[in-house]
């Protein structure tokens, strides 16, 4: 165990022989922090919290009660093979969340960026990779291997099927299921998902020029209306814009995915 002068943990926690606790850090009273754990400088555990596997956690993340953060993957396919989760900086994960470390079919590593939100009862399954400041309410769960990009919101009580990839920008309606891929910007909502829209509000938090949500707002009609399947829309918008916004979702649309899209109505 390797406890730095500056950290504090409480006596009331259980530190294991080999975990690292940086300058700075809070462990708090009846936390488990395990073995192969990496806490970074300024991490504040509250109370309550297990932190376990393979695990590192980034500078100034704070986990609050009875999260558990590390813990295998809900898979009946894993064998105890030597995986990771690996947590940014910056990052809220609230009461009752849980995020897991990978599984070696899936790449052994779970990823979450910086500035990340997750609510009570959130859940990050294995080999995910999330992206940076995103928001996860409330009871929302990703499945295995999910993609999310950075600045996703999922609203509370939503599921989001294994493998699907949400792009950037893209927010998720409370009480969705989400089986398809979501192209960045977009706006799901619906209980069985539906791409009902761009996520407008959220373009214009982020301060996204006029010029380029009038883009983004055309290249969706392109997209919703044109001749021929999704892709082939998709592929006609390559060729007809230069708008960096536009050839975000175009480069989405045309990458490999696992899954199939969620296409606008």
């Amino acid at each position: 165990m390797s406890v730095d002068a500056k950290a504090f943990v409480h006596p009331n926690a259980v530190v294991e022989a080999g975990a690292v606790i940086s300058a700075g850090c809070k462990v708090g009273p009846f936390c488990t922090v395990g073995a192969e754990v990496v806490l970074h400088a300024n991490v504040e555990l509250k109370s309550h919290c297990v932190v376990t596997g393979k695990t590192e956690i980034g500078a100034q993340t704070v986990v609050f009660p009875f999260a558990v953060v590390g813990e295998i993957p809900q898979d009946l396919k894993f064998r105890g093979e030597n995986t990771r989760l690996v947590i940014g900086q910056r990052n809220r994960i609230r009461e009752g969340a849980t995020l897991n470390v990978g599984t070696e079919g899936g790449g052994g590593v779970t990823t979450v960026g910086d500035d990340c939100l997750f609510m009570t009862g959130a859940h990050v399954g294995h080999d995910a990779q999330v992206g940076d400041r995103v928001v996860m309410a409330n009871q929302s769960a990703l499945a295995g291997h999910c993609i999310i990009g950075n600045d996703v919101i999922i609203g509370g009580l939503s599921g989001v099927h294994q493998f699907v990839r949400v792009g950037a920008g893209a927010i998720i309606g409370a009480v969705t299921m989400v089986t398809n891929d979501v192209i960045p910007h977009g706006l799901v909502q619906g209980p069985r998902g539906i791409l009902d829209g761009l996520n407008l509000v959220g373009l214009k938090r982020r301060g996204v020029a006029r010029s380029d949500i009038t883009a983004l707002r055309a290249a969706f009609q392109s997209l919703a209306q044109g001749e021929g399947a999704f892709q082939d829309r998709a592929r006609r918008l390559a060729s007809d814009t230069e708008n960096d916004y536009v050839r975000e979702i175009v480069d989405f649309v045309l990458a490999g995915s696992d899954r199939s899209f969620l296409t606008p109505g």
